[in-house]
């Protein structure tokens, strides 16, 4: 229901785009979110992005990463500059509706590494 794509090999300082499109089975989207787990840690939220298009983020991603929706198209976007090696992670959706059903996607896997 949630399908995420962009995400592949760079290297640090490169940039990447990962988008995640929710099926036509899923409405009244409220909240829109990408989480990254890496090798060993737990799940964390890297951005988040409201119906009304205030954000938030990790502090570490702050000022490199940018998130953002087309509601029409029912999609998510975050745009990763200046990616580190740290970055490194497997990167997830999640979508949750106005009566609070969440739907993650299957995630896309970002290596940074030169």
């Amino acid at each position: 229901q949630l399908q995420a794509s962009g995400g592949g090999l760079v290297q640090p300082g490169g940039s990447l785009r990962l988008s995640c499109a929710a099926s036509g089975s899923i409405f009244s989207i409220n909240a829109m979110a990408w989480h990254r787990q890496a090798p060993g840690k737990q799940r964390e939220l890297v951005a988040l992005i409201t119906s009304g298009g205030g954000t938030n983020y990790a502090d570490s991603v702050k000022g490199r990463f940018a998130i953002s929706r087309d509601n029409a198209k029912k999609t998510v976007y975050l745009q990763m500059n200046s990616l580190k090696p740290e970055d490194t992670a497997v990167y997830y959706c999640r979508v949750v509706t106005t009566i609070s059903t969440a739907y993650w996607g299957q995630g896309t896997l970002v290596t940074v590494s030169s």
